[in-house]
């Protein structure tokens, strides 16, 4: 089974929602990336988003833009990232073993390297699918036929400007979960999330079986309490990726601790009762 299918499956039983850190990977390093993931999970994160630094990104606010930025700097490539993962999957404990891990990666990157390659080594690096946001659902079915027969998942995105009618569709040929872009326009924090984001997410749960993800604009633990009502997971990216955009001038342990601290903070609403 794959681990999305898995991880969402127990969690429906134990009546919790998911969290889900999204990081650039090599930023500021790989090596803290590799750092990163085990003491998130750690500190409550169920699974990851793996961004995949691209010089152009679609969604991405300054926030994430300018991580990508600087781990292209450093001479990054996406084999480095797959063999990173591969690393952690294969010597890591048994929680990063069994967390889902997706990529976040332009259809550019997936062309260029090839599609049946790209899909191979993400595969054989242990990733469990992939989101790619430039990547027209219309256009997207030969891509997710590869996908499924390597037990991967492509993971679309609808957002609160996309006709229902559209959006339908994009959750039928979505496969793993559908992740929900909170607002319109880019990633970056905000103070409040718009007042109709339950009712939109409301409606689509009507519409599809799938697990359905929140991201965009989420950073703390209330909005974490208040969207895990009507959500199955919770995705924070800039929030996190701010905290580390000054590491490359800190110890990488005071960095990993202070961005497990911050996503054990947000994991507390998350958590059984006691």
């Amino acid at each position: 089974m794959n681990r999305i299918d898995a991880l969402f499956a127990r969690l429906k039983s134990e009546g919790r929602r998911a969290l889900m850190p999204f990081l650039t990977a090599g930023d500021p390093d790989l090596a803290t990336t590799a750092a990163l993931i085990p003491e998130l999970a750690r500190r409550g994160a169920d699974m990851f988003e793996i961004g995949v630094p691209y010089s152009d990104p679609v969604a991405d606010g300054p926030v994430i833009a300018a991580s990508y930025h600087r781990a292209l700097t450093k001479g990054l490539r996406v084999g480095h990232i797959f063999q990173t993962l591969r690393t952690l999957r294969a010597e890591g404990d048994a929680a990063v073993r069994e967390a889902p891990m997706v990529s976040m990666v332009s259809y550019s990157i997936v062309n260029k390297m090839g599609v049946d390659r790209y899909l191979d080594e993400a595969a054989a690096a242990g990733l469990d699918g992939l989101i790619v946001p430039d990547l027209p659902v219309e256009e997207s079915a030969a891509l997710q036929e590869k996908a499924t027969a390597r037990n991967l998942k492509l993971i679309q995105l609808i957002t609160p400007t996309t006709p229902r009618d559209r959006a339908v569709e994009i959750a039928r040929l979505t496969t793993g979960f559908i992740y929900y872009v909170s607002v319109a326009g880019i990633t970056g924090e905000r103070k409040a999330l718009p007042e109709d984001l339950k009712e939109n997410v409301a409606w689509l749960r009507t519409q599809t079986d799938l697990p359905i993800c929140i991201g965009f604009g989420i950073g703390s633990a209330e909005q974490v309490q208040e969207l895990a009502e009507v959500a199955d997971g919770l995705i924070v990216g800039s929030a996190l990726v701010r905290r580390l955009a000054d590491a490359g001038n800190r110890p990488t342990a005071d960095v990993v601790k202070e961005a497990g601290d911050f996503i054990g903070e947000l994991a507390g609403p998350l958590r059984p009762k006691a």
